[in-house]
C-alpha cells in the first residue's frame, strides 16, 4: 500500500476526469500524466465567446456551460475548464491545466500544468504552478506555489525527517479536500496539505500538513502543527 494515497487526499466521485488520478498511488503521480492527458483530450470545436479575452490554441480549449470568462483573461491551451466556474480579468491560465466544476480563478493569478478539483478558488494574486488543488480548497489572496527548488534538484517529500522522492523536477502543492490557506501563504517544493487542514496568513509551509491540522505561527519565526481536536 502506498504512503500519501491519493484516495486521502481527494474524492473523486464528483469530479468528471477521475480517470486522470490512481487512487492507489502516491498523490503526485497523478502530475505526471497531466500533460499527455491534455494533449490526448478529445476537444469540441471551439465556439465559446468572451469578448476582450484572449485564446491561445483555441483547438485545444473547452469551457464548460455556465462558466464566464472576464475581459481580460487568459487562456493557453491544452486547457479544459469545467461548467459554472468564473474566470476573472486578468487570470493567466499557461496550459496543461484541468479545472472542476464551480472553480474560481481570480484576478492576477497564474496557473500552469496544475488540476483544480471542483469548487475550488485561487480567487485573488495567487501562483498555482504543477500543483492540484482539491475539492472547495481556498486560497487567500497572495497565496504561491513554489514549483522548483533552488538547486534545480528533483523535489523530495519532507516527511518528519524521511524523505520521499518524486521523480520531479517540478512539483509544487498538493492540497486535500476542503483545506484552507491564508494570505500571502507560500508552500514550498512538495508541500503536501492534508484535507481540512487551515493555515494562518503569512505562512512558509513545508514537507507535510496531516490532515485536520491547523498551521500557525508560534513566534515570529517558527511554525507549528496543531492537531484538530475534531
Amino acid at each position: 500500500m502506498s504512503l500519501f494515497k491519493t484516495s486521502d487526499y481527494f474524492d473523486l466521485t464528483e469530479f468528471q476526469h477521475k480517470e486522470l488520478f490512481d487512487l492507489e498511488a502516491p498523490v503526485w503521480e497523478t502530475l505526471k500524466k497531466l500533460k499527455e492527458f491534455c494533449s490526448s483530450f478529445h476537444y469540441p470545436t471551439f465556439q465559446y465567446e468572451a469578448p476582450g479575452a484572449y485564446f491561445v490554441n483555441p483547438s485545444m480549449i473547452v469551457i464548460g456551460e455556465g462558466t464566464v470568462v472576464e475581459p481580460g483573461a487568459y487562456i493557453e491551451g491544452p486547457c479544459i475548464i469545467g461548467k459554472g466556474c468564473t474566470i476573472r480579468h486578468g487570470a493567466y491560465l499557461r496550459g496543461n491545466v484541468v479545472v472542476g466544476d464551480g472553480c474560481v480563478i481570480g484576478h492576477a493569478t497564474e496557473v500552469k500544468h496544475s488540476i483544480f478539483l471542483n469548487g475550488a478558488k485561487a480567487a485573488h494574486f495567487a501562483y498555482v504552478g504543477d500543483s492540484i488543488l482539491g475539492n472547495n480548497v481556498n486560497f487567500g489572496a497572495g497565496t504561491k506555489c513554489a514549483n522548483v527548488k533552488l538547486d534545480k534538484r528533483l523535489v523530495i517529500i519532507d516527511d518528519n525527517g524521511s524523505h520521499i522522492e518524486t521523480g520531479l523536477k517540478k512539483c509544487g502543492a498538493i492540497v486535500g479536500d476542503d483545506a484552507q490557506l491564508g494570505c500571502n501563504c507560500v508552500t514550498n517544493p512538495g508541500t503536501l496539505i492534508g484535507p481540512r487542514s487551515r493555515c494562518y496568513p503569512c505562512l512558509n509551509i513545508g514537507g507535510v500538513v496531516h490532515s485536520d491540522a491547523i498551521v500557525k505561527p508560534a513566534s515570529k519565526n517558527e511554525t507549528i502543527l496543531i492537531k484538530n481536536d475534531k
